[in-house]
């Protein structure tokens, strides 16, 4: 069986060399992100390079997803001593200018567009929220005082968050746009945006592009509640959408992040949106060749949830043992989905739902291939619709999505089951690419039943909605003449 889950692995030090790249692949890593958070041009150009050249030597489809830092806000160092606090602890929160008017302990922050609207009893998160406050009182326009909710280190430059409260910094910094033009001159092939909280934040991304003649898929990361408040409309904005579970369970009850989790996978499955799962799916294994049963359990209910993808971060960037961690990955969504099929949970059966013809062809034909066994579905999708609605219905057989245009098979490869392929460009009609595809690819025998799925352009039209579904046979060398439809 092959694995539909597909792996994201972040690089960095621990992988940044063409051998420990080339690892990643043969261990089933086949998406490999880029953190503009950290690193350089140097390192980001001579990473791009290894990805082509290994793309070159596998013929397989190697997706680079840049991901931008966005605006973390962090706190300021103004020299102080770093101190502890215990819980019931009292603190002062202010920008820099009331330092001088606090006894004690002080965290500067100089932000003042972050305060407005801050009252008595908000919550507030330091250090990626291993201490938490509760504002006590407003002492003046910029400065807070806040009492520990339990017991930490506060050092400077830590980040900050305000749980529940809409920032108002702009989602797409100036040093995100000096890295967007790196990633666009580099030919990265999807943009994830970061700390998303509306529709309006991606279609400045997407403007962005513009200036750079490039309309790259974008993934919107969701970290902040106001996102969830939004996700209808940003999911009919983005491309795809990553559940970045560190940050958004710094603006949740941790008790609330599993289900936000269900929910937001299953409104992008719904929308026939790739989603990710991202943040400490393995984490323990950044030092330890074994990953523990609670992490475990965490990558596979990310795949019975609906995720299209499960990501590494820590693991691969800076991890002791990143080829193992993409191997056990791997090994545990082959046993999640084996499960998933054999007990009917991956069936997924919404064509009744669907106004367009096109989107209901789409679910038929993953519903023609589990009743005849078919060997896998092959389909030819100018713009990679067609590719995510089927990968939508969690079919049991992979499926090949052909397309001309390399940034479509590039964003294809994060949606489940989808192998991306170029067809044969001599061919104009779509459904003979398609079979041309079946006789030609060695991953198929003799006998193989494939379900054909195409666009069949009119006379005077380049374009168009899937309208061919096709039960196809492959036969013989010498039944080329007989090869077609049952």
């Amino acid at each position: 069986m092959d694995r539909h889950i597909k792996i994201i692995a972040t690089l960095g030090p621990g992988t940044g060399s063409y051998e420990a790249v080339k690892e990643l692949v043969e261990s089933g890593a086949k998406i490999f992100r880029l953190n503009f958070s950290h690193g350089g041009r140097e390192f980001f150009e001579r990473m791009v390079g290894i990805i082509r050249r290994l793309e070159d030597e596998t013929g397989l489809t190697l997706t680079i997803l840049q991901d931008l830092s966005g605006p973390k806000i962090r706190t300021c160092d103004l020299g102080l001593p770093v101190f502890e606090v215990e819980k019931g602890t009292e603190v002062m929160l202010g920008t820099s200018d009331k330092a001088s008017k606090v006894d004690g302990p002080f965290i500067c922050l100089d932000i003042p567009d972050l305060y407005v609207g801050i009252r008595e009893g908000d919550p507030v998160a330091l250090s990626d929220g291993m201490i938490r406050f509760t504002v006590v009182k407003v002492e003046e326009e910029f400065l807070l005082r806040l009492r520990a909710t339990n017991s930490g280190m506060c050092p400077p430059r830590k980040g900050i968050t305000f749980p529940g409260k809409t920032t108002p910094l702009a989602p797409l910094t100036d040093k995100d746009k000096a890295d967007l033009a790196i990633g666009m001159e580099l030919g990265v092939d999807v943009v994830a945006m970061s700390f998303v909280q509306k529709a309006e934040d991606i279609r400045g991304l997407r403007q962005e592009m513009v200036k750079y003649n490039r309309r790259l898929p974008i993934v919107a990361k969701l970290e902040r509640t106001a996102a969830l408040k939004n996700l209808p409309e940003i999911l009919r904005e983005a491309d795809g959408v990553m559940v970045a579970r560190g940050d958004l369970g710094l603006e949740l009850d941790l008790a609330e992040l599993p289900v936000a989790q269900k929910r937001i996978i299953k409104a992008c499955n719904e929308a026939g949106k790739p989603v990710i799962v991202a943040t400490q799916m393995l984490l323990s294994m950044v030092n330890s060749p074994m990953a523990t049963r609670a992490e475990t359990t965490d990558v596979a209910n990310a795949i019975l949830d609906g995720a299209d993808c499960v990501m590494l971060s820590e693991e691969t960037a800076i991890g002791r043992y990143p080829g193992e961690t993409v191997r056990f990955m791997r090994k545990i969504a082959y046993e999640t989905e084996a499960f998933m099929f054999e007990s009917g949970r991956a069936e997924v059966d919404r064509g009744g739902e669907q106004d367009n013809p096109s989107t209901f062809l789409a679910y038929a034909a993953a519903m023609l291939a589990g009743k005849t066994g078919a060997k896998a579905i092959v389909c030819h999708s100018t713009s990679g619709g067609t590719a995510r609605i089927l990968a939508s219905c969690r079919p049991k057989q992979s499926i090949y999505a052909l397309s001309r245009d390399h940034i479509v098979r590039h964003f294809t490869n994060l949606s489940w089951g989808v192998i991306p392929a170029a067809p044969l460009d001599v061919i104009d009609d779509h459904q003979e690419r398609a079979e041309v595809f079946v006789r030609q690819c060695p991953a198929f025998d003799e006998g193989d039943i494939v379900i054909v799925t195409a666009g069949q352009p009119e006379k005077g039209r380049s374009m168009t909605q899937t309208n061919v579904v096709k039960l196809y046979e492959k036969l013989g060398r010498d039944k080329n003449d007989q090869e077609g439809e049952r």
